[in-house]
């Protein structure tokens, strides 16, 4: 560009050195003034020829012949338009591709704007939720997909876990939902058919409860058989007296793990019961404490409570003692002689919140992600001197799915362990006056 300047400059004083040596020679300043005057003429011809290509850009995208600066200028504006045409061609092509793998992918991709509004489907959108273009652009994603639990998980805004819903167009087609936040407030919602997986967990859920149900009666006769025998059996015979007690224990124990499968299946089978009782908290946690003493006392546990005593939440009253009992028990069972174990009930503005804290042996941090996963053991030799069935803490997890809340587990080896059920505001139950109480 300074070249080009350069060149134009000397061009200039070239001509006006020309313009003044006529008007010298001549002996007049025509030839001096008439010059310049040419040379503006010439330069405002260019700028005409320019500013018409300008008008009819991009129908025309070559830009005018020209000489001197005029020319260099056409010519950097031309190789300019080269490379944005081919960056177009390329962003052209890049775009087409990403649009050929979107549309040949089975499961259906919906962007939706910030006002929850639909931008773009594929075509797996219109074959498993019924979108129709052009028909149902712009329309409001929960007016097209109107489960109410979807409105509630998107009311709800945690999107950290997908979310399995019927089709709109068949219930007998399960679809899972992934949602992924982007932009400036767009949702990326990704859709795939999960028919035969959730068909395979349910025949999984059905063996168990049936095979579960099954097992019950035959424990059942045996385990009074053994009792019999147990009162009947002489003192003398020690071994078969020994032997009996040990088949009764682990018959007791095979009758524990029934039934907690039975429960889980129950838990997962049915869904929860909108119109919940009114759960006393206090009462509750003060029983849950004398049968967690009660449970092993040569271990000597300090077991000690705080809790409102007008403390209440919306629950099924069942449920939350069986999840706060396998708390409870758990510490118990895995704090050493000796041991403390705190039992806590509080509530603030993110709602309640019950927590089970002891001093005992504590969990490896890399355990804590499946603790709530059945049968799963950090220790198995450890689990099996204490006689736990590795669902306890399965059960704690859909009890507290339930009731909208959530389990966190904090753990150290060696530190003990913190597990605390959170629930949310809407649980809490409202105070009740001396007579409604009454």
């Amino acid at each position: 560009m300074n070249f080009t300047a350069n060149t134009e400059l000397r061009r200039i004083a070239l001509l006006l050195a020309i313009g003044f040596a006529l008007s010298w020679y001549f002996g007049t300043l025509w030839p001096a003034a008439l010059l310049p005057i040419a040379y503006i003429g010439y330069s405002f011809g260019q700028l005409v020829r320019f500013h018409r290509w300008i008008m009819r850009y991009p129908d025309d995208w070559e830009p005018p012949e020209g000489t001197g600066a005029w020319g260099e200028l056409f010519d950097a504006i031309y190789r300019m338009l080269r490379k944005e045409y081919a960056a177009r061609d390329e962003l052209q092509q890049l775009i087409s591709r990403a649009e050929s793998s979107v549309t040949a992918l089975r499961d259906a991709v919906v962007v939706v704007d910030k006002r929850g509004r639909l931008e773009y489907w594929n075509l797996a959108a219109e074959r498993l939720l019924g979108f129709r273009a052009p028909q149902d652009r712009r329309q409001t994603f929960t007016n097209l997909v109107r489960d109410p639990r979807f409105v509630t998980y998107l009311q709800a805004g945690n999107f950290d876990q997908p979310i399995d819903l019927p089709s709109p167009l068949d219930d007998n087609v399960q679809l899972e939902y992934t949602i992924t936040r982007f932009g400036a407030g767009e949702w990326l919602v990704l859709v795939r058919d999960v028919t035969r997986l959730h068909n395979l967990e349910q025949m999984r859920k059905d063996f168990v409860a049936n095979v579960s149900h099954e097992l019950k009666t035959p424990l059942t006769v045996l385990k009074g058989y053994l009792e019999t025998l147990i009162d009947t059996m002489p003192p003398e015979q020690k071994r078969m007296h020994r032997a009996l007690l040990q088949m009764n224990q682990q018959s007791q124990r095979m009758e524990a793990l029934i039934n907690d499968l039975l429960l889980l299946a129950r838990l997962e089978g049915t869904e929860a019961d909108k119109h919940n009782q009114r759960v006393q908290i206090a009462p509750m946690l003060r029983r849950l404490r004398q049968d967690g003493q009660a449970t092993d006392p040569e271990k000597n546990h300090e077991l000690q409570l705080e809790v409102d005593p007008a403390a209440a939440v919306l629950g099924d009253p069942a449920e939350l003692q069986s999840a706060f009992g396998n708390l409870i028990t758990n510490a118990v069972k895995y704090t050493p002689q000796n041991g403390r174990i705190e039992i806590r009930w509080w509530e603030d503005d993110k709602g309640g919140h019950l927590s089970v804290h002891d001093n005992g042996v504590g969990i490896d941090p890399r355990h804590i992600p499946r603790l709530t996963e059945r049968f799963y053991r950090p220790d198995s030799s450890r689990v099996t001197q204490t006689g736990g069935t590795g669902l306890g803490l399965a059960i704690v997890k859909h009890v507290l799915i339930r009731h909208n809340a959530r389990l966190e587990i904090q753990s150290l080896p060696g530190k003990g362990s913190t597990f605390t059920c959170h629930f949310p505001p809407h649980r809490l139950a409202p105070a009740q006056s001396v007579e409604e109480a009454g």
